[in-house]
C-alpha cells in the first residue's frame, strides 16, 4: 500500500460562508484555519494547499471573552526610529473589524510560504454583504 500525496492540480476547492455573529474569536479562527488548510479532508497533505475558500461575514460582531477587549493590543512598526504604534482591540474593531479575524487565523496557520498562499483564500467582511455570491458558498455553522 502506498501513501497518498495530493497533487496541486487535482484539488477542487469549495467555497464556504461563515457567520461570525456571536462567535468567540479563537474558536471561530480555529475552524476557519482548518477549512483553509483542508484539515477535514481525507486528501489532506501537509505540503500541498488542499484547502477551501472561506468567506466570513459580520466580523464586527465577533465576541471576545474576559477583558480582552480592553487589554489586548496590536503593535505595528513603521521601520523608523520611534515608529512603534499600539492599538487596543477596541480601536481596531472600530476602524478595521475584519483585521481581527484575519490576524487570528494567520496566527493559526503554519509559518511558511504555503501559509501565505492559504491566507489569500480567506475573505473577511465587516457587514453581511459580500461580493462572492456567484461562487455559491455553502453556509456552515462553526
Amino acid at each position: 500500500m502506498k501513501t497518498f500525496l495530493a497533487k496541486k492540480e487535482a484539488v477542487q476547492p469549495k467555497w464556504y460562508l461563515v457567520d461570525a455573529d456571536g462567535q468567540v474569536l479563537g474558536r471561530l479562527a480555529v475552524k476557519v484555519a482548518n477549512l483553509i488548510r483542508g484539515r477535514g479532508k481525507p486528501t489532506y497533505t501537509a505540503h500541498v494547499d488542499t484547502g477551501d475558500y472561506v468567506v466570513v461575514v459580520n466580523a464586527e460582531k465577533v465576541v471576545l471573552t474576559g477583558k480582552k477587549e480592553a487589554k489586548n493590543e496590536y503593535m505595528s512598526f513603521s521601520g523608523f526610529v520611534g515608529g512603534e504604534r499600539y492599538r487596543s482591540m477596541r480601536q481596531v474593531r472600530e476602524k478595521r473589524p475584519e483585521f481581527i479575524i484575519m490576524h487570528a487565523v494567520k496566527g493559526m496557520l503554519p509559518k511558511n510560504r504555503l501559509a501565505a498562499r492559504m491566507l489569500t483564500k480567506l475573505r473577511v467582511f465587516a457587514g453581511t454583504k459580500h461580493p462572492h455570491e456567484a461562487n455559491n458558498p455553502v453556509k456552515i455553522s462553526v
